[in-house]
């Protein structure tokens, strides 16, 4: 049987191991990135922190929605970090990048980011109804703030309501993770479709199990520190990962058998 295109591309590149340290060290190096270009960072972090202000205030008494919208935005944060990625990559080629690099980024030359970011926000619209549809049907009580979902769902006595809300959680966004980890940094960066890409970041993920499970968890963990200093936190946490993230996809994936893309 002939080897499909899709099979061909992922084939033609080459993942690397990476240790249980190199996350804190991708931590580090975006740092570092964010200090050296903070305009187009905080411009990033700026905007998504706005957004989920905005998102605050329109909801602010109906966080039986919120919980989902907010835990969605694991799903589509790599999509977000797309111009962040260009500024780092620019970075590493000795150029002087600004805002613009970044906004360059994001004007769509072909279909890949474009039908990869619409994916994303599928998964996040689903996991958004998902979650709303759980916590208003099984709730013992309305749940319309933090403390509402702390009392009534974190903390309840009785019930398997937030072990079901953690567990179904768990089923969207670790696939969804897998599948964009490297991937979105792969399509910006080489002429590959979204399906072999896709599948990179599958290899990358299955090949460095322990590693990348604790760079999911270090994602997750400073998103939410972002997420509960009132959302002003994500102007610096959004920013920080997108450039940690570019330097984790760098480790993992070596793609120069690949054309670049236009």
């Amino acid at each position: 049987m002939q080897p499909s295109p899709e099979s061909d591309a992922a084939a033609g590149v080459r993942l690397k191991a990476v240790s249980w340290e190199q996350p804190f060290d991708w931590l580090a190096r975006g740092w570092r990135d964010m200090l050296r270009r903070p305009k187009p960072a905080l411009a990033h972090g700026a905007l998504v922190a706005g957004f989920g202000l905005v998102l605050l205030a329109l909801a602010h008494d109906q966080f039986w929605l919120l919980a989902g919208a907010f835990s969605g935005f694991l799903l589509i944060g790599p999509i977000a970090a797309t111009g962040l990625y260009a500024v780092s990559r620019a970075l590493e080629r000795g150029e002087e990048p600004t805002l613009a690099t970044a906004l360059a980024a994001w004007r769509p030359k072909d279909y890949r980011l474009v039908l990869f970011g619409l994916l994303l926000c599928a998964a996040g619209t689903g996991w958004v109804l998902t979650s709303a549809s759980l916590i208003w049907s099984f709730a013992p009580n309305a749940v319309l703030d933090p403390a509402d979902f702390l009392r009534v769902v974190v903390l309840a006595d009785e019930g398997w309501l937030f072990e079901g809300w953690l567990a179904l959680g768990g089923v969207l966004v670790a696939p969804v993770y897998a599948s964009s980890v490297v991937s979105i940094p792969l399509l910006m960066e080489r002429r590959i479709g979204v399906l072999p890409a896709v599948l990179v970041s599958w290899r990358a993920v299955l090949g460095n199990v322990g590693p990348m499970t604790l760079w999911g968890g270090l994602l997750m963990a400073v998103t939410f520190v972002g997420m509960v200093t009132a959302m002003l936190g994500l102007i610096v946490a959004v920013p920080w990962l997108s450039y940690a993230s570019w330097h984790a996809y760098r480790d993992l994936v070596d793609a120069s058998a690949l054309p670049e893309s236009g």
